[in-house]
């Protein structure tokens, strides 16, 4: 099983540098892991927003389960997991605050600017946002595997595509990657998740065991751990059998089974959607407070150091750290607001919130 380009395309950079002792892909790695935007991913919520316990899965945990089940897929295939691992950890660097509900929220916002992606604003963030406004600077193929790690529907197999092309003008859902281990780490996110939503759902009491068909348990597994076992051997096994990566039929009619009972009984149990109306009406004002914050005072850093509110003095500092940047790209006020939310945890959107809607307690000391 090969790969369609060229080694020199994979291995190109946003800037030329010289290889050290990691190797350009374990380098790309240590990139990511060090970056603020990965360590952001600790408080991101994967499915349930701010859980008050500590073993609900957060974005940070599930990108090291798609980085391990992708790397474990290309050994088993002989394929390079250091790849696989780095595409994996970068994966969801570019999801906004509150998951697919903040998502929605800057892409309707932003629509005459661009709009917003998850996927695209992942390519942003590792290329001129995640450094403070400088580039990771990963390899072409680490970049091209966050870009198009994400289909308009599930995927049974997959085959990379064999053209390479300015990753930067991909403004939609559903390009297929151009290496083998893109196209796997894209199936391993779904691998990922839905075992581990549906233990979390059941750990949180918004399903029960019973409420699980009883085929997916038999022929999945009863665990995230067995589903995940189940799944990355048949994905192994179908993929040398085939010569291109992918799920048997009878393995790929049960991870529909299970994402279809995902989608009725947790995606969209009452007590989620409920939270994801609460933050999406955080996201809208948000963005309307900050954007009317930057158009009276633009890049005057003095007016929002002088703000007695917290946000606005931070809010500030950013525009000031990533001047360069916005003034190269002759940035409007909504790409520049649409990029400050993006990057935001969900405690820190709520922190926000609390500061420009709620008066400060006065102090009689």
């Amino acid at each position: 099983m090969k790969n369609p380009l060229s080694d020199d395309k994979y291995l190109e950079r946003t800037e030329k540098r010289e290889e050290d002792a990691r190797g350009p892909y374990f380098r790309d790695q240590t990139a990511i892991v060090h970056s603020f935007p990965f360590r952001r991913l600790k408080h991101k919520a994967q499915v349930f927003f701010s859980p008050n316990n500590d073993h609900v899965c957060t974005r940070i945990e599930h990108a090291l389960h798609v980085a391990s089940i992708a790397a474990t897929i290309c050994k088993g295939l002989g394929l390079n997991p250091e790849i696989a691992y780095a595409i994996g950890l970068a994966h969801d660097l570019g999801h906004a605050p509150f998951g697919h509900a903040g998502e929605t929220v800057l892409a309707k916002e932003s629509e005459d600017v661009g709009g917003f992606i998850h996927e695209a604003h992942g390519l942003r963030v590792v290329e001129k946002l995640g450094n403070r406004g400088e580039t990771l600077n990963l390899t072409y193929v680490v970049r091209d595997g966050i870009v198009c790690h994400c289909g308009e529907k599930l995927d049974q197999e997959l085959e990379p595509r064999d053209n390479a092309f300015d990753l930067s003008t991909i403004n939609k859902k559903g390009v297929i990657p151009c290496s083998q281990e893109g196209c796997i780490v894209r199936l391993s996110d779904r691998v990922a998740y839905l075992g581990r939503d549906l233990e979390d759902a059941i750990y949180g009491k918004f399903i029960k065991n019973e409420e699980i068909p009883s085929d997916i348990e038999k022929e999945l597994g009863q665990t995230n751990g067995e589903i995940i076992n189940t799944l990355v051997t048949d994905i192994i096994e179908t993929s040398k059998r085939n010569g291109k990566i992918g799920l048997s039929d009878e393995r790929f009619e049960l991870v529909k089974k299970l994402y279809d009972f995902s989608i009725n009984k947790i995606y969209n149990h009452e007590t989620i959607v409920r939270y994801q109306c609460y933050c999406r009406r955080i996201i809208e004002q948000l963005f309307e407070y900050l954007i009317t914050l930057y158009n009276n005072w633009n890049n005057d850093y003095m007016k929002y150091s002088s703000s007695p509110l917290p946000l606005d003095k931070r809010f500030g500092e950013y525009l000031e750290r990533m001047k360069k940047l916005y003034e190269s790209e002759k940035a409007s006020a909504k790409m520049i607001v649409r990029d400050y939310i993006a990057g935001m945890t969900d405690g820190y959107a709520l922190r926000c919130m609390k500061e420009i809607s709620l008066p400060k307690e006065l102090s009689f000391d």
